[in-house]
């Protein structure tokens, strides 16, 4: 069943309860958009995955449980020997059919995520040694596969690409940002767009991630405008199913009543939030899933010094704001610089922008600039010439030498910003302690992003590696199973992309891939459970 494009944004799910009613072989008497004080019941739809956001981790996602399915090419030779033997082995079956833990065994490569790095090697083979081989893999459409699901982000599909700032370039090959199935050269080939080099603006890859879905016919499946409020848990008495019902914040499988005559277990879950109508109403929704994915990103909560005055409205947390700041004309003719905070590339990108407006910086970090665990020790001088020249003026310009000669860019490495005052001053401090006040025209803190699950029990402190601690892409990513991305302290949660420690597209696709396999499996084996009359009961075996 394909969707008309008349369908108005209020209308988030009226068309799914006839789609899934037929896909799922069910009577649906009710819609799954009920008023907030409602309480649940068993004839609500019920479906079999909520993913949350829908950017290129989510895209790829509902690809997969969408049916499609990699076969190694016939003609497809891998350049890892044991990978091509093994992957010989079972020519006849999709990759999403193999096991995913013999197939990436003994594989190395930029993830700390083995499946993510198995189908990298598929998708890019010897991509981190220079070469440019095609993708050993062929996609089969596979109806019979189909799992049914729906995708919810805020913006259009693409996520936070059609946010970034673009005139910028991004760090990865723009083919390295593709999705499977649709080629980005091809693409921009196809809509005459003129590339210039191998990698391109995020504005391009934006458009290619919404055209993605419209091409692989995965529409049906997508909505927009969608915010998320709470994820939760149902619960029901484990005695007395149809009576009693009850949505806790309970964090056991099992849970046994005070006076030990009742035991709760553990059901679907509960996803409600609104959907922006285009008049600027919000429309309440509920619904409930077997299984919940996230593919939020890590692009929601910008980094923060907690320092302060740092809510003074001259202090920006974004390239967008600072972008739309001198868009306006607010910094031209100002005589005191700009105050960048930072040393990773979008701090980078902020004193490229100012530098090419003629905008004076001066740029703030922590680290030593012969820390080798900066940015840009490991990008290629002949791949990032621009980001290259920062890195050479945050050595060669610093405050300690002639600031005659350099007026336009200073650097302030190892120095730490204490606070900002009203009068548009910030206090330093130096590594050895030694205070220092500048003035400055606006202040730019570039210092990473964290996702925001604020919808979550805690905002996810539970599922991180570090429990009770904010989940961060580097420092705590949310704990998975390696070949599933099954939430280790979550049952039927999953996690993908920057959540799990997989920054780049390139990455990102194995955790669609593993999620995909997990529910292939689990649904079959559902379905064996209903045929021989076992099954039928509520959430996925």
């Amino acid at each position: 069943r394909t969707y008309s494009g008349t369908e108005t944004e209020g209308q988030l799910l009226n068309s799914f309860v006839q789609y899934f009613g037929d896909s799922l072989g069910r009577k649906i008497k009710r819609m799954p958009l009920i008023e907030e004080t409602v309480l649940p019941g068993d004839s609500l739809l019920t479906l079999p995955v909520v993913i949350i956001g829908n950017g290129p981790s989510g895209i790829c996602l509902s690809y997969l449980l969408s049916g499609y399915r990699p076969y190694l090419s016939p003609e497809a030779i891998h350049p890892n020997p044991v990978l091509h033997t093994k992957l010989e082995e079972a020519r006849h079956l999709s990759i999403v059919d193999q096991d995913l833990e013999y197939l990436s065994e003994g594989l190395e490569g930029r993830s700390s995520n083995p499946v993510a790095v198995l189908f990298d090697t598929l998708l890019h083979p010897d991509a981190d040694f220079g070469f440019d081989y095609p993708p050993v893999l062929h996609w089969k459409l596979e109806q019979h596969n189909y799992i049914p699901h729906i995708v919810l982000g805020k913006g259009p599909p693409g996520g936070a690409w059609h946010s970034m700032e673009g005139s910028m370039l991004t760090i990865s090959f723009g083919d390295w940002m593709e999705l499977p199935g649709l080629s980005f050269k091809e693409w921009a080939a196809s809509k005459r767009r003129n590339i210039k080099s191998d990698r391109v603006m995020p504005e391009e890859i934006a458009c290619y991630y919404k055209h993605y879905v419209k091409v692989m016919g995965l529409q049906k499946n997508f909505r927009d405008n969608v915010y998320i409020t709470s994820v939760s848990r149902l619960y029901r008495e484990k005695d007395d199913e149809g009576r009693s019902q009850q949505n806790e914040d309970i964090s056991t499988q099992h849970l046994e009543m005070e006076d030990g005559q009742k035991s709760l277990i553990k059901r679907n879950w509960e996803v409600r939030g609104y959907q922006r109508a285009t008049d600027g109403s919000h429309v309440p929704f509920c619904l409930f899933a077997e299984n919940v994915a996230l593919a939020t990103g890590t692009f929601d909560s910008p980094g923060r010094l907690q320092v302060e005055g740092e809510d003074f409205p001259f202090v920006l947390h974004s390239m967008s704001d600072f972008g739309a700041a001198i868009s306006k004309g607010k910094l031209r003719g100002k005589a005191d610089p700009v105050l960048i905070v930072g040393a990773g590339l979008t701090a980078a990108d902020a004193v490229l922008c100012a530098y090419n407006n003629n905008i004076p910086v001066v740029h703030v970090f922590r680290r030593r600039v012969t820390d080798t665990s900066l940015i840009f020790k490991q990008l290629p001088k002949k791949l990032y010439p621009e980001y290259h020249k920062v890195y050479h003026m945050m050595c060669t310009q610093s405050h300690t030498m002639d600031s005659n000669q350099h007026s336009a860019y200073t650097s302030f490495p190892e120095h730490n910003v204490l606070s900002f005052k009203p009068e548009m001053k910030c206090v330093l401090q130096s590594a050895s302690g030694l205070k220092k006040i500048l003035k400055f025209s606006v202040a730019l803190v570039l210092i990473g992003s964290h996702p925001n699950l604020f919808f979550l029990k805690d905002q996810g402190h539970s599922i991180g590696h570090h429990s009770n601690q904010p989940i961060t892409c580097k420092g705590n990513p949310i704990e998975i199973d390696p070949y599933t991305y099954e939430c280790t302290k979550e049952a039927n949660l999953f996690a993908l992309g920057p959540l799990v420690g997989d920054n780049f597209v390139r990455f990102l696709k194995g955790g669609a891939l593993g999620i995909a396999r997990c529910l292939a499996i689990r649904q079959k084996k559902k379905h064996e459970l209903i045929e021989s009359g076992d099954g039928g009961g509520d959430g996925v075996p």
